[in-house]
């Protein structure tokens, strides 16, 4: 924290680089300073969480075998969880980190932080700083896993209603395996944990960002990012495209389960796969519309401003140049003034084009193609094999 205190910029911000799950990480040589080693870090976690459910499902012959319901390796869900969107989410640490980095450097080396407002500013890095590592909330998390992630959110609406390879269901009620311990208490606890520490992060990246835009900030309403300056902020979010992808993994294994042994069909989550993406748009693009009330003062005070520059401007041009008030042989053709006026132009255009916030349409389609992407197989189930192989030859020969 000494170059916040001593006022210098901090060039090491960072979402992921704290907490007791990093330290941990750091003792046990699965990440330096910098998060190295992401892939030890990758396998050992994935390892964990799935590897024995792998061993102990072959012990109990729940596998591969076709007694039961919904064999281990058949599962959808489970294994998308474990072998693609827990990956996903510890990529994303180091994506996010590299990407994250130099924003506090953005802000202060753009100049948009006043003289008077770096105080409060640095304030603001501070707090997020402290709450990233807190133990306690750390401690939380896990609290609320094992008590509303398991006992009530997966056992009631996640579980499949039917035998599988973690739980054999007798008069309504489900008995666990011995893999089922497995997954219940160590499986699911891991990965719900570090999503719910990934909401937990993009709190903190909201909180701040609320903190900064209570700073009256110095947009220049003529900036070509049309977004007074912040457009550095609206590259951000590409980072977040892996966890963007994990939730549409997890979508996607929980609704080809229910496809496939629940008689379900892809038609029949319409609403869930848009709830999926309004929620994603809230949780990365919402922390932006924090700063939706400077920029939108900053574009009333720009228009006006420049509205006024150029009645004066265009008044004088019309004057000097249709009204006889140019000096005698002063040529028209390459005289500055035509450019000047072209330019003027395009300064009121780029303000009128401003936006009230960071948020560009490429990253919108962006982060929810991305989403899509581990959904697009689930469309095979809606035609036949027999139907697929017609369509892929018509479009061949």
């Amino acid at each position: 924290m000494s170059s916040i205190a001593s006022g210098a910029p901090a060039q090491d911000f960072s979402l992921v680089l704290g907490g007791p799950l990093y330290q941990l990480f750091r003792r046990s040589h699965l990440a330096g300073d910098a998060l190295e080693l992401a892939r030890r870090r990758l396998l050992t976690i994935t390892a964990i969480a799935w590897l024995p459910l792998l061993v102990l499902s072959a012990i109990e012959g729940r596998a591969w075998s076709a007694t039961d319901a919904v064999p281990f390796l058949r599962d959808v869900e489970a294994n998308v969880r474990f072998l693609l969107a827990l990956p996903l989410l510890v990529v994303a640490e180091l994506i996010v980190h590299q990407r994250m980095r130099p924003v506090i450097g953005q802000f202060v080396g753009r100049h948009l932080i006043p003289a008077d407002g770096r105080e409060q500013f640095d304030r603001a890095v501070a707090s997020a700083y402290a709450m990233r590592n807190s133990v306690a909330a750390e401690i939380l998390l896990i609290v609320l896993v094992y008590g509303a992630g398991i006992m009530l959110l997966w056992r009631n609406y996640v579980a499949l209603p039917t035998d599988t390879w973690y739980a054999v269901r007798g008069g309504g009620d489900a008995a666990l395996t011995m893999t089922g311990r497995w997954y219940v208490y160590v499986s699911v606890p891991l990965f719900q944990f570090l999503l719910l520490r990934w909401y937990y992060r993009m709190f903190i990246w909201g909180r701040f960002l609320w903190q900064v835009s209570r700073i009256p900030l110095r947009l220049v309403p003529t900036h070509p990012d049309r977004v007074g300056g912040l457009g550095f902020l609206s590259g951000i979010v590409y980072a977040f495209a892996p966890l963007a992808a994990a939730h549409g993994a997890l979508l996607a294994g929980l609704i080809g389960n229910r496809i496939f042994y629940a008689g379900a069909a892809l038609t029949d989550f319409k609403i869930e796969i848009v709830l999926l993406l309004a929620f994603l748009a809230v949780v990365i693009f919402g922390p932006f519309l924090v700063f939706s009330p400077q920029l939108a003062l900053a574009k009333r005070t720009g228009l006006a401003e420049y509205g006024r520059f150029a009645e004066r401007y265009v008044r004088e041009f019309d004057t000097k140049w249709l009204r006889g008030g140019a000096p005698p042989g002063e040529a028209l053709v390459g005289s500055g003034d035509i450019q000047s006026l072209a330019d003027l132009g395009n300064s009121f255009d780029v303000i009128k084009e401003m936006r009230f916030a960071p948020i560009s349409r490429d990253a919108l389609i962006r982060l929810a193609l991305t989403t899509l992407a581990p959904l697009s197989p689930l469309g095979l189930t809606m035609m036949s094999l027999e139907e697929l192989l017609r369509k892929l030859f018509g479009m061949l020969f």
